[in-house]
């Protein structure tokens, strides 16, 4: 697997800007088992309620079928079964969830695709990628503020892009890199195989579902060209100062040293996105003054982004520098759900709410757990600590526990104390 995919990433940087037409021979047997060992097994199942048990009771032959319809061009993307979960502003995401198989195949074509686009890809580009992730581009914002001693920072937030990306310009777009007529009549396949909501299909004219295991790559492709490229080749040699794109998905965020650049491009952004069928969210984007704070003032702005508020502190030795902080709603909403968490797993085992409440921890730590944020990761080691006493001692009416009593469970089974992992000191 790994010789193929380095012959397909080689090939691509050896012909930059050139149509590749033969990669679908690469995808034979061992390349789908590496894709079904990739897909994920614990997800929802699709519309054929087909779970990854089920299918690998008969992978073998359930990957040669899928190979010989790939290959044939006989195979038929089912439509994606609707979904939706809680967005941090209240409102509803709406996701498509493909069959397990479908899932595989995407994995499959994902990883060609990869392989290709990697060589392509800028250092704007953050968002499902190997190798580089959300973490890396809050460093690089980091530094990049710093350098400019805070700027002028452009917040953006696309309206529903995953809904609205337009097939067109997608296919325009794939159409400079990927030409392979099996890899591409199966992408068209799933853009064009509708949503599955209430017992209906819909057929939407344009989007690729979030919750597909291929939308991500597509939705990179899709803003490599529209903002990417045209940041580095078009707008950036108009600057008159320093200037820095942090994109994480369709996530981004525009830092400028300058304020007559910062508005240049506060203006002509919208127009450019509109040109390709997208819509920056009003109420979400702005254009901040992120200015040094005046020590003898009190005004200190702030932004989000990735989960965290960045925010201008003293540093130990009184100079002024840029700190992170968990998004005071993303914290509420995560207690909350450990909170609920807790209650509907009262009556399970301990040692099984324990090994959950750990693992919750432990990942909420590897993510959040940089400098300056200890404060977070404590209010929610109390706040879990809290909610697992409250919901043990409503398991029965004679179950109260008190707290010497919790101390010594604890003592047997421990939850993680916070911790920084990610020092950037």
């Amino acid at each position: 697997m790994s010789t193929k995919l380095n012959r397909i990433a080689e090939l691509a940087r050896k012909m930059p800007g050139v149509e590749l037409r033969t990669l679908a021979h690469h995808i034979d047997m061992d390349w789908l088992r590496e894709a079904y060992a990739q897909t994920r097994k614990d997800g929802v199942p699709g519309i054929d309620d087909v779970t990854a048990e089920e299918y690998e009771r008969n992978l073998k032959a359930n990957l040669t079928g899928l190979l010989d319809q790939f290959k044939s061009g006989t195979y038929w993307a089912p439509p994606v079964r609707r979904a939706y979960i809680e967005k941090a502003d209240g409102g509803k995401r709406r996701l498509g969830i493909p069959t397990f198989e479908d899932k595989v195949l995407q994995r499959a074509v994902t990883m060609v695709l990869g392989a290709v686009y990697e060589q392509d890809f800028l250092p704007a580009s953050y968002g499902y990628r190997p190798k580089i992730g959300a973490l890396h581009a809050l460093r690089d914002l980091r530094k990049a503020l710093m350098e400019m001693g805070g700027g002028w920072v452009l917040e953006a937030d696309i309206t529903s892009f995953f809904d609205s990306m337009v097939h067109s310009h997608l296919r325009s777009f794939l159409d400079q890199r990927v030409r392979d007529g099996v890899i591409r009549r199966t992408i068209d396949k799933w853009l064009k195989a509708g949503v599955m909501e209430e017992g209906r299909v819909r057929y939407p004219e344009d989007g690729s579902p979030q919750g597909g295991v291929i939308s991500p790559m597509l939705a990179n492709i899709y803003l490599h060209e529209v903002l990417d490229v045209w940041f580095e080749q078009v707008v950036r040699p108009r600057l008159r100062g320093q200037a820095r794109l942090i994109r994480y998905a369709d996530d981004f965020v525009i830092c400028f040293e300058r304020e007559d650049d910062a508005r240049r491009i506060w203006d002509v952004l919208p127009k450019r996105f509109a040109k390709h069928g997208l819509t920056l969210h009003p109420d979400k984007t702005r254009l901040l003054h992120y200015e040094k704070p005046d020590s003898k003032s009190d005004k200190r702005p702030t932004f989000d982004f990735l989960g965290f508020t960045h925010y201008w502190a003293l540093s130990r030795s009184g100079h002024w520098v840029i700190k992170r902080r968990t998004i005071a709603k993303r914290l509420a909403r995560k207690l909350h759900e450990i909170w609920l968490w807790c209650k509907t797993h009262r009556h399970d085992p301990l040692r099984l709410q324990w090994e959950r409440l750990t693992s919750r921890l432990l990942g909420y730590y590897n993510y959040f757990g940089i400098t300056c944020n200890l404060e977070a990761l404590e209010q929610l080691f109390r706040g879990v600590r809290l909610a697992w006493h409250y919901w043990l001692s409503r398991r029965s009416q004679r179950a109260h526990i008190p707290w010497e009593q919790f101390e010594e469970l604890e003592q047997r089974l421990p939850l993680p104390r916070p911790r920084i992992v990610h020092s950037w000191v």
